[in-house]
């Protein structure tokens, strides 16, 4: 069975970090597309960031840009998103996905649980 674990969520206060973990089992991450997406309360879900299966090439929503990191650990089956200088704005429940391209991302079946990132002094 494919699933996908989100964790690492949690209080931070203003200007703190954290960094997300996105956990595969039942399939192999290498394979696939990783993206990190957020949705805040009363608002759509927005794209954060995406990383192509190798790792060699990222994208991020301008909105946390120079801010967040994506990265990916093949050998641990795990996408990670480290997440400075957060901001209120930030506050959110953080999902995973995974897709074959960045391009597919949003449409894909293959999505986590969700992490709230809570960024509040």
């Amino acid at each position: 069975q494919l699933q996908l674990v989100e964790s690492g969520g949690g209080l931070v206060q203003p200007g703190g970090s954290l960094r997300l973990s996105c956990a595969a089992s039942g399939f192999s991450l290498h394979y696939y597309a990783i993206g990190w997406f957020r949705q805040a309360p009363g608002k759509g879900r927005e794209a954060v960031s995406c990383i192509s299966n190798s790792g060699g090439t990222a994208n991020y929503a301008d909105s946390v840009k120079g801010r967040f990191t994506i990265s990916r650990d093949n050998a641990k089956n795990t996408a990670y998103l480290q997440m400075n200088s957060l901001k209120p704005e930030d506050t959110a429940v953080y999902y995973c996905a995974a897709a074959w391209t960045c391009a597919d991302i949003a449409g894909t079946d293959y999505w986590g649980q969700g992490t709230q990132v809570t960024v509040s002094s």
